[in-house]
C-alpha cells in the first residue's frame, strides 16, 4: 500500500475528483479527512467508505479561516497528525469579461484561491512537525492557458500555479513537497452543464478524444502524495490529454 497509516485532508471531497481521490487513497491504505462545505453529500460519501478504511467527513468553508482552523483540529483529535494536504476544492461563475460581476469574481478567488492560502498555512506547522509531509494544489489548464468566460477561475488556478512554486522554495528544506495538479477537461458536475455539442468539440481537439475521468486526477494526486514522489517539488503536472501542447 503507497499511504499506509498516512493522514490526507482532501478538500471538496463529497463530489467528483475529490470523491474519487478519498476513495484511490483509502484503497492505498490512508486514512482520509473527506473536507467540504456539503454537509449531505460528504457525510453519506465518507460512510460509504467506511467498509474499506478510516474516513471522517468534516464540514469546512475553505475561505474562512476560523472554518479551516476547525478543520484542521478535528483530523487532529481523530487521528493525531496530518502527513497530505490535497486543495482540491473549487467553484466556477462563469461568465465574459463585460458581464462578469463582481460579486462572481471575488466568490470564485475567496474559495478557490484564498481557500489554499487558508487550508496550507492552516496545515503547514503540522507537517513541519512530523518532519515532512505532501501538499499538492489543483490548478488547471485554464490557469495555465486561459479559457474563454473563465476570467476569475483562470485568475485563481494560474496563482495557484505561482503560491505552489513560491512553498515549494520556502518548504522543502522542511521535507515537505508542494506540487499542483491542472486537470484539463473533466467528466464531473462542472463540465456536464456544458452543452453536448461543446463536449464534442472540446474532444475533437484532445490527442485521446476523451474527458478526463475523476480516477485519472485522483491518480495523479496518489502518485504526488505518494513517497514515489519524493524529488518531485514545485512541480505542475497537467492532466488533460494532450490538450495543450
Amino acid at each position: 500500500m503507497r499511504l499506509k497509516d498516512k493522514v490526507a485532508i482532501i478538500t471538496g471531497a463529497a463530489n467528483g475528483i475529490g470523491f474519487a481521490a478519498a476513495k484511490r487513497f483509502i484503497e492505498e491504505g490512508s486514512k482520509v479527512v473527506l473536507a467540504d462545505f456539503d454537509e449531505v453529500s460528504g457525510e453519506e460519501k465518507a460512510a460509504s467508505l467506511r467498509d474499506q478504511g478510516d474516513a471522517i467527513f468534516v464540514k469546512v468553508d475553505v475561505s474562512n479561516r476560523e472554518s479551516v482552523d476547525r478543520m484542521v483540529q478535528s483530523t487532529l483529535d481523530r487521528f493525531g497528525k496530518v502527513d497530505i494536504l490535497i486543495n482540491n476544492a473549487g467553484i466556477t461563475r462563469d461568465a465574459m469579461l463585460h458581464k462578469m460581476s463582481q460579486e462572481d469574481f471575488q466568490s470564485v478567488l475567496n474559495v478557490n484561491l484564498t481557500g489554499v492560502f487558508n487550508c496550507t498555512q492552516a496545515v503547514v506547522p503540522y507537517l513541519v512537525e512530523n518532519g515532512g509531509g505532501k501538499i499538492i494544489s489543483t490548478s488547471s489548464v485554464s490557469g495555465v492557458y486561459g479559457n474563454v468566460g473563465q476570467t476569475n477561475y483562470a485568475a485563481a488556478k494560474a496563482a495557484i500555479v505561482g503560491m505552489t512554486k513560491t512553498w515549494a522554495k520556502e518548504l522543502g528544506r522542511k521535507g515537505i513537497n508542494v506540487n499542483a495538479v491542472a486537470p484539463g477537461f473533466t467528466e464531473t458536475g462542472m463540465v456536464a452543464k456544458v452543452p453536448e455539442k461543446v463536449i464534442e468539440q472540446m474532444k475533437s481537439v484532445i490527442p485521446l478524444q476523451r474527458l478526463g475521468k475523476p480516477e485519472d486526477i485522483a491518480n495523479a494526486y496518489l502518485y504526488l502524495a505518494s513517497d514515489e514522489s519524493n524529488y518531485v517539488n514545485g512541480t505542475v503536472l497537467h492532466v488533460d490529454g494532450g490538450i495543450m501542447m
